[in-house]
């Protein structure tokens, strides 16, 4: 369900993770390699970036097939940026919530994607939905899972917690209200990259052009590529990543 994709360093085309790569964002929206659950991702996709000297990301986001759109091509080949997060979307089910379900969903300097989905929806996150205040139900973009998690992750985002904490925290708790989510959550600020490995494939990659990358899977062959384990938590900058274990929670 879905593919996802981070990297800060230095400035670089969108491009050069998204459609140059032979296995880059683009082919893996209808033929990744390691994707566990489905088979196409043509149900919308995304990209956030940062431009210098603004804190705020942009993003372009449409409900139909990345390969289709020939705009998409065009931005990512000339607009170059330090940090970006895109995402091609497999729904969870059907939905009529078009570009407003896909990824990066985003609020002040966050960029925010999840590849999985949650058993049982929507019931069973209707317990962690009624913690939540109206107002901040009422401002979800979409009716999917991933929006309603995203709202969870920023709540704990502006009580202050940092990234790592807020997805790891997020993930235990709605992994014990739904048993069996897959729950792979990816959140940027535009200088640092956090994400969980819980129920899909995660890889990390670092190098000197195209910075810290973190992926749903590798964009080429490069052996430099290090998949991260499952219940894993993953914070990241420019100089490396640091890798955190996450345990089940208790019943």
């Amino acid at each position: 369900m879905c593919r996802h994709v981070a990297r800060v360093g230095p400035p670089l085309a969108l491009g050069a993770v998204l459609t140059v790569p032979p296995h880059g964002l683009l082919r893996q929206s209808w033929a990744p390699r390691r994707q566990r659950h489905g088979t196409v991702n043509a149900d919308g996709f995304g990209v956030g970036w940062y431009a210098d000297g603004d804190p705020v990301p942009a993003r372009y986001r449409r409900s139909g097939p990345v390969w289709g759109d020939q705009s998409f091509a065009d931005l990512v080949r000339v607009v170059r940026s330090t940090t970006l997060l895109a995402a091609v979307r497999d729904a969870t089910e059907p939905g009529a919530d078009d570009e407003a379900a896909a990824a990066p969903f985003a609020s002040g300097p966050w960029l925010f994607s999840h590849n999985g989905a949650v058993r049982g929806w929507p019931a069973s996150l209707a317990p962690l939905a009624r913690e939540l205040p109206v107002e901040e139900l009422l401002r979800l973009e979409a009716r999917c899972d991933a929006a309603l998690l995203w709202a969870l992750v920023l709540r704990r985002l502006r009580d202050g917690d940092p990234p790592g904490q807020a997805l790891a925290d997020t993930v235990l708790e709605v992994a014990g209200a739904a048993p069996g989510s897959r729950l792979n959550l990816l959140v940027t600020d535009g200088t640092t990259i956090a994400a969980t490995a819980w129920g899909d494939s995660l890889w990390s990659l670092v190098d000197e052009v195209a910075g810290t990358v973190v992926a749903s899977e590798p964009y080429d062959d490069d052996p430099r590529w290090r998949e991260v384990p499952d219940r894993t938590l993953l914070v990241a900058d420019r100089a490396g990543v640091l890798l955190s274990p996450l345990k089940e929670p208790s019943r």
